[in-house]
């Protein structure tokens, strides 16, 4: 009994700190408390639940269906549970049954992030990604400060190569976190691919608030220097700019051999140390 108490602390304990700990879950469950489900107590249907997630996770589904199955016995209209069955028809592939469910949750309760989220998985999974695009899309007009829905928007208007609005995306992340140097190097990233002396002067303002925040981002240092030499040979640059551009890629590509310097000395002393 000591142990059984302490497996259903252990899994409270991972639910209240958000650990999905999948595996360690499987095996609590596989190893002991599945011939225990009736002693769980009040925890029976959280830990149900939790199991069939990390059964989810590691595609073990037999397991999966009957922590389904159990739930659905106490709370046969939840849309919780509907949830989790969409989640075992998507990972078994069945991605025209698992939409079904999520499209008649969504019909019961618009507000249902969980399912609008699960069906762009499920057009991702299938490579619908403009059918993802749209569904985030909508989601974002109801969950405006979903900051992973902006950044998730943003990654697939790359993949679709559509920069403009991939930008879009990062000024809303940035309008959330904007002491981020990740963000104003991602905006700065997305500027340079799109090209143009406009977007190019946009990356090389973005990528020194980056160094400003974080002088040891690498990638933001470069992408200035990159930035730089491309507006130090643009035609369409005036003399004045291209002076500063030409100033910028002279300091950058000191600071970036000073940086390679310090790294092979220190390379150079931890061999030492080995030795």
């Amino acid at each position: 009994m000591g142990v059984l108490k302490a497996d259903i602390d252990q899994l409270r304990k991972w639910r209240e700190n958000n650990e999905r700990k999948s595996r360690e879950t499987l095996d609590i469950w596989l190893d002991r408390l599945w011939l225990n489900i009736d002693s769980l107590g009040n925890e029976k249907y959280l830990i149900l639940e939790q199991v069939c997630i990390a059964a989810l996770d590691c595609h073990v589904l037999s397991v999966a269906k009957t922590c389904i199955e159990n739930l659905y016995k106490e709370f046969p209209n939840s849309l919780r549970v509907k949830k989790l069955e969409a989640m075992h028809f998507e990972a078994n592939e069945d991605f025209d049954n698992a939409l079904d469910i999520l499209n008649a949750i969504i019909k019961v309760d618009e507000s249902n992030s969980a399912a609008r989220k699960r069906k762009v998985a499920v057009f991702k999974a299938q490579g619908r990604i403009v059918d993802a695009i749209k569904e985030l899309t909508e989601y974002l007009k109801i969950f405006m400060a979903d900051v992973d829905a902006w950044q998730e928007l943003s990654e697939l208007y790359i993949s679709e190569n559509d920069f403009g609005k991939a930008a879009f995306c990062v000024e809303e992340l940035i309008l959330h976190n904007p002491h981020n140097h990740l963000l104003h190097q991602r905006y700065a990233d997305i500027k340079y691919t799109q090209g143009g002396v406009e977007n190019l002067e946009l990356a090389k303002s973005y990528y020194s608030q980056a160094l400003k925040m974080n002088p040891k981002n690498m990638r933001a240092l470069y992408g200035l220097y990159l930035t730089a030499s491309s507006l130090s040979t643009s035609s369409k640059s005036t003399t004045q700019k291209k002076k500063e551009a030409t100033k910028i890629v002279e300091w950058s590509l000191k600071q970036i051999k000073n940086k390679y310097a310090d790294a092979d000395v220190m390379v150079s002393a931890l061999a030492a140390l080995e030795i």
